[in-house]
């Protein structure tokens, strides 16, 4: 979503690179060109003007003047106040002392409200908590039967009295919800409202009614992320007629300019609490500015990339194949491989994994061309192999990758690239696992070739120079060979030319096998 923006800023702190001070012109060239990329992004006017402020007072400052590196001081800057105006801080749900939590969701209707309910019930089931679903939206077709079907989704019950579809009075529904919560022990209730087309007085009532009936703990603004500008009037609609706690953003996948996100919290001053950024049900976490922010300015999010393994990955398995790759658990198989690959695919499309590491920003072309059925072709050729080849892909030789190919529908070609590839991700990620490092970096030991020993070779054997420089006086020479002789403490048999040697005592002092002795006769 942030795509154009995160381009344009970072066009722009290419420009301040290799300045060793900021001058009042370059302060005004950056200020003026991240105004237009706020702009561009569909961010409101007055929030564009509060933060191009910020950035250019600060920049301004002696933070940066005293700075070794303008550049990356004006990059924090503008981090920190891209913090400031998604909310600042991560905000999280606040639940109640007794009785069960209530969280109403409200907004207009195609925002998202009903599919969000049964993902905000999975994040709070995989919080430990017991939620159930109170179907309130009885205007909008089907709307009751989408909850229900989501529900049974996630496994959480859904309390749907009424049929909908212009049947039943929600306000009743609502109020009832709370007592069956209480009956069956549920801790949650995520009561989800109707909504309108656009703002009208019957919605807001139906809404406040609602509320004043079940006196939600939280309430909940659902906006559609794509609808830019028109999302801030709406979030301030909302609040004067309902009142609300937080924010959450849907759509955040989608490839609007996402000026909504980043000038709601700074209008309404109620911050952003979750995103949903995806069509999974799974899609769903709660928003934390900081993140947010790294992610426009292309820096990544490896935080919630590493929050996303520790739920998705098993740890065993992580642990076995780790084993395998130091060199204690046996070798790394292709059934391995496959196992780290099935995981890796349950963290969600690769395109959007590679998304969260710093830097992607340039090949995002590459990234959105990505062809997320690629991970299946593998898979379908690894499984077309015999356990005993996926165990030892040394066996597998022409006549096999032939039958392979046809096994999975692909050509030999494929099979070769896949194998080859595998040895040679198997032998990198060995040379990691055992302290070596990456392959190809100077002064690496355990590294063929790079400074350090070959791992099951011998040393090297130092360079055969001339031989011992040896004295031009006989009889000085004499008594070096002898000094020499009683240095080593025993006879050397390799003599230097044009010395008496006695065979039979060299041949004594080698300690050879008595049946060795007549092949020195």
């Amino acid at each position: 979503m942030f795509a154009t923006l995160s381009d344009r800023l970072a066009d722009t702190f290419k420009n301040l690179r290799g300045k060793g001070r900021l001058s009042e012109a370059d302060i005004d060239a950056t200020a003026r060109e991240i105004r237009i990329a706020l702009l561009e992004a569909d961010v409101a006017l007055p929030v564009v003007k509060e933060f191009v402020g910020a950035v250019k007072d600060r920049a301004r400052s002696e933070e940066v003047s005293g700075a070794l590196n303008p550049a990356q001081q004006i990059i924090k800057i503008v981090n920190e106040e891209l913090v400031a105006i998604l909310g600042g801080e991560t905000r999280r749900l606040r639940y109640a002392k007794s009785g069960p939590t209530v969280i109403m969701l409200a907004g207009l209707q195609g925002a998202g409200k009903t599919t969000l309910a049964a993902k905000l019930a999975l994040w709070l089931k995989d919080q430990g908590k017991t939620p159930m679903l109170a179907a309130c939206d009885l205007q909008r077709p089907n709307a009751v039967k989408q909850l229900q079907v989501n529900g049974e989704r996630v496994g959480v019950p859904v309390f749907a009295p009424e049929p909908g579809n212009g049947v039943g009075d929600p306000v009743s529904v609502a109020r009832a919800s709370i007592a069956e919560a209480r009956r069956t022990l549920h801790d949650v209730v995520i009561v989800d409202t109707a909504g309108r087309l656009g703002i009208d007085a019957e919605l807001m009532q139906q809404a406040s009614d609602i509320r004043d009936a079940v006196q939600p703990d939280e309430v909940l603004f659902v906006v559609d992320a794509m609808i830019g500008q028109d999302a801030v009037v709406t979030a301030q609609a909302f609040l004067q007629g309902v009142g609300y706690d937080g924010v959450v953003l849907t759509k955040l996948d989608g490839d609007a300019r996402g000026g909504a996100a980043l000038s709601i919290a700074s209008i309404t001053g109620k911050p952003v609490m979750f995103a949903s950024n995806g069509e999974k049900l799974t899609d769903f976490d709660l928003f934390h500015p900081d993140r947010m922010a790294s992610r426009i300015l292309d820096m990544g999010d490896m935080m919630t990339l590493i929050e996303q393994a520790e739920k998705t990955f098993d740890a065993e398995q992580a642990m076995k194949a780790a084993e395998k790759l130091s060199g204690r658990g046996g070798q790394f198989t292709l059934d391995d491989f496959l196992q780290q690959m099935q995981q890796v695919r349950k963290l969600g499309s690769m395109s959007k994994i590679m998304g969260m590491l710093p830097g992607m920003g340039q090949f995002r072309e590459q990234l959105e061309n990505f062809d997320e059925r690629e991970i299946d072709r593998i898979e379908a050729i690894i499984r077309s192999m015999t356990p005993g080849e996926r165990e030892n892909p040394k066996l597998i030789d022409g006549s096999r990758r032939a039958r392979i190919a046809k096994g999975s529908g692909r050509q030999v070609s494929d099979v070769n690239q896949l194998v080859d590839r595998f040895f040679e991700a198997r032998k990198m990620m060995e040379q990691m696992a055992r302290g070596g490092g990456m392959p190809g970096m100077p002064g690496m030991p355990g590294m063929p070739g790079m400074g350090g020993p070959k791992r099951g070779k011998a040393k090297a054997q130092p360079k055969k120079g001339k031989g011992a420089k040896r004295s031009g006086n006989p009889a000085k020479a004499a008594q070096e060979a002898a000094a020499a002789k009683d240095k080593a403490g025993a006879v050397n048999p390799f003599a230097t030319p044009g010395e008496d040697v006695d065979y039979e005592q060299a041949a004594a002092a080698l300690d050879l096998p008595k049946d060795f002795s007549k092949f020195l006769k």
